[in-house]
C-alpha cells in the first residue's frame, strides 16, 4: 500500500501499533498508514476500497490487496480491514471520543501529534526513514506508556485512551509515566462518557494480555473499576477461611493471574468466580465465615457484568456456567453416572475452561496448581467423554417415539425420552435401539 502510493507521487508512513510492534520485534495484524493523499485520490488507486467516514480513512480488506498484487497465501490477513488515512488535525471532542473537526493535514510530524501515546507516535517508511518527534523510541526502550505533549487533553479528548493506557501496558508490560498516570487518574470520571460497547471491548483485550492481573489491579488503583466493575471492589478485605491465604479481591486478581487458558472469556469468569461472596458472607462455625451458595448468586451476578460490558449471548452464558459450577467437589467412590451428569451440567464445552478456572481458583488461594483428585477427576472425565451425555447421543429419537407409539407431537414424546436419558445416563450399555424400542412400548 505503502509502495503504490509513493509511486503516484505521495508521502506515505506505516504509523502506531504496527510500527511499535516492529521495533519491539513483535508480530502485528494492525498495518495502518497515513498519506498526504487525499481520500478521492486514494480510493481508485485500490480496488474494492471503500470511505465512508468523515475522518479521512480509506479502509481495504486483506483479501483485495492480496488479490491486486497477487500475494501468495498466508502474506497477509485475507480478513482484516486495513486502513488509509489522510495526514489530519483534530479539535473539539464533545463525547470525549471523537474529535468535532477534522482539517486535512500538510505533514506526518502534524498527523502524529494528534496521536495518544508516544510509542505510537512513530511512522516509518518503506525505506525504514523513522519519524519521531515525540522521542517513542526512547519510551520502548525504557518500557514506559507516556502521553504525547500535555497528558490531561490527550485524556480529555478521547476519555477511551484511559483503558488504552492500561490495556497496552499489561500487554507490553509497561508501566505508565508518572505524569500520565497522575492524568489518568484525574481523568478517570471522563470515562462515564463513554459506550460500555468500547469500554467492554477494551477489558477483554485487557484479560487476553499477559500481565492481565496487574491490568485489574491498576483498574483498581486508579479508580477505573469503580466505574466499570463496582462489584469487584466490594471484596476487598474479605477475609476467607480454610486453606485460603487472601482476601477474596486479592483472590480472585491471583486467580487470574494463575489462569492457564487464554480466552478472556473464561479469564473474566475466574476473576469474578467468588463475586458474591462478600454478599452471602455471614460469621461464625469453625472457619469463622461461611459463603454458602456464594456459586448460585455470584453467577447471576456475574452474568449482568458480563451483560454490561456487551459480551454476546453465548459468552454471557459461558460466565455463568463456569461461575455457577465451580464449585464442584470429587470422590474417589463417584459413580460413572455421576462423572456423566456432571459433564452434562458443565457441558462438554466447557469442561477445559472449567479445568482452566479451578486451576487459577487453586493457586489463587494458596494451593498447587493440581492435586490427585484433580488429576483423578480428569482421567475419568476423559474416560467418560463420548459416553451418552445429551438427548441427541441417544440411539432413538423423537420420530421413533411417534412412529412406535403412533403419536402425534405432544408433550409425553418428551418425557419419554427424558426418562429413557436418565436411564443411559446411569448406564450407558442401555443405549441400544433395541432396549430402548422395548422400553418405549412399556413406558407408552
Amino acid at each position: 500500500m505503502v509502495g503504490e502510493l509513493e509511486k503516484a507521487g505521495y508521502e506515505a508512513w506505516i504509523v502506531g501499533g504496527a510500527v511499535r510492534d516492529l521495533l519491539l520485534g513483535l508480530p502485528s495484524s494492525d498495518w495502518d498508514v497515513t498519506t498526504n493523499a487525499t481520500p478521492e485520490v486514494i480510493v481508485p488507486l485500490f480496488s474494492e476500497s471503500f470511505y465512508d467516514n468523515e475522518y479521512g480513512t480509506v479502509k481495504v480488506a486483506g483479501k483485495h490487496i492480496r488479490e491486486q498484487y497477487k500475494l501468495g497465501e498466508g502474506k497477509i490477513n485475507d480478513d482484516s480491514l486495513y486502513d488509509i488515512t489522510t495526514y489530519r488535525s483534530e479539535s473539539g471532542y464533545g463525547d470525549k471520543r471523537r474529535p468535532d473537526k477534522v482539517e486535512w493535514g500538510k505533514t506526518i510530524e502534524e498527523d502524529l501529534k494528534r496521536r495518544d501515546f508516544t510509542i505510537n507516535a512513530i511512522a516509518i517508511n518503506l525505506r525504514s526513514e523513522i519519524v519521531d518527534p515525540y522521542n517513542g523510541q526512547e519510551d520502548i526502550k525504557l518500557k514506559l506508556i507516556k502521553a504525547v505533549g500535555e497528558p490531561k487533553e490527550r485524556f480529555e479528548e478521547d476519555a477511551l485512551r484511559i483503558m488504552r493506557a492500561i490495556r497496552i501496558g499489561a500487554q507490553l508490560g509497561f508501566a505508565i509515566e508518572e505524569k500520565t498516570l497522575s492524568a489518568l487518574k484525574d481523568k478517570v470520571v471522563n470515562l462515564k462518557e463513554i459506550s460500555l460497547e468500547r469500554i467492554g471491548a477494551e477489558v477483554m483485550k485487557l484479560l487476553a494480555t499477559v500481565h492481565a492481573a496487574d491490568g485489574i489491579q491498576l483498574m483498581t488503583n486508579t479508580g477505573i473499576m469503580e466505574i466499570v466493575i463496582p462489584e469487584l471492589l466490594g471484596a476487598k478485605a474479605i477475609k476467607q477461611g480454610g486453606h485460603h491465604i487472601y482476601d477474596v479481591y486479592t483472590h480472585l486478581v491471583e486467580a487470574l493471574r494463575a489462569c492457564p487458558s487464554s480466552d478472556p472469556v473464561v479469564r473474566l469468569a475466574t476473576l469474578l468466580h467468588d463475586i458474591d461472596k462478600p454478599v452471602v458472607a455471614k460469621q461464625g462455625g469453625e472457619r469463622g465465615v461461611t459463603f454458602y451458595n456464594h456459586e448460585v448468586s455470584g453467577a447471576r451476578t456475574a452474568k449482568r457484568i458480563a451483560e454490561r460490558l456487551k459480551l454476546s449471548k453465548r459468552d454471557q452464558d459461558r460466565v455463568f456456567t463456569l461461575v455457577r459450577w465451580h464449585m464442584f467437589v470429587y470422590e474417589s467412590k463417584m459413580t460413572d453416572a455421576s462423572i456423566r451428569r456432571f459433564i452434562r451440567r458443565v457441558g462438554k464445552e466447557n469442561i477445559h475452561d472449567m479445568m482452566a478456572l479451578r486451576i487459577g481458583d487453586r493457586v489463587g488461594g494458596g494451593s498447587k496448581a493440581t492435586s490427585w483428585r484433580l488429576t483423578e477427576l480428569q482421567k475419568r472425565i476423559g474416560e467418560q467423554f463420548y459416553e451418552p451425555l445429551s438427548l441427541k447421543d441417544m440411539n432413538l429419537n423423537g420420530a421413533d417415539v411417534m412412529r412406535i407409539l403412533g403419536l402425534n407431537p405432544c408433550r409425553k414424546i418428551g418425557e419419554i425420552l427424558n426418562t429413557l436419558f436418565e436411564e443411559i445416563i446411569e448406564d450407558s450399555a442401555k443405549n441400544t435401539k433395541e432396549y430402548l424400542e422395548g422400553r418405549v412400548k412399556e413406558l407408552g
